[in-house]
This record gives structure tokens, C-alpha cells and sequence, in this order.
């Protein structure tokens, strides 16, 4: 039986917490930021915890986890 491989854009995207939480960077921070709001810049600092469906969807792409 082969392996299953890993979704490449997922190794680069996402992180899996050691609860099994999926950890995201948040969108809308490449470029265009003079007309963001201040408290949107602010509040999309750091990683975000994404929901439990969507992490499950990763961990679809995953199968073997992110190390």
C-alpha cells in the first residue's frame, strides 16, 4: 500500500497544536494595508484558531500531521 502524501500548500499554511487545534494566519495582510481599518490590522496579528470543520479539512490534507 503507498503512502499518502501531504498537501504542499498545507505544510507552508498551517500548523497543528499538540490538542489538535489547526492554527492559520489570518488573510487580507499581503498588501493594500493604508486602507484597512487599524483595528483589522490589529485584531489579524499572530495565528488564529481556525474552526473545528475547517480543521478537519486540513487534517484531511495532512494525514500524517505537520511537523
Amino acid at each position: 500500500m503507498p503512502k499518502m502524501k501531504t498537501k504542499s500548500s498545507v505544510k507552508k499554511r498551517f500548523k497543528i497544536t499538540a490538542t489538535g487545534k489547526v492554527l492559520s494566519g489570518p488573510c487580507g495582510k499581503r498588501h493594500g494595508m493604508i486602507k484597512r481599518p487599524q483595528k483589522m490590522k490589529r485584531s489579524n496579528r499572530g495565528a488564529q484558531v481556525m474552526t473545528p470543520q475547517d480543521g478537519r479539512t486540513v487534517k484531511q490534507w495532512a494525514p500524517y500531521g505537520l511537523v
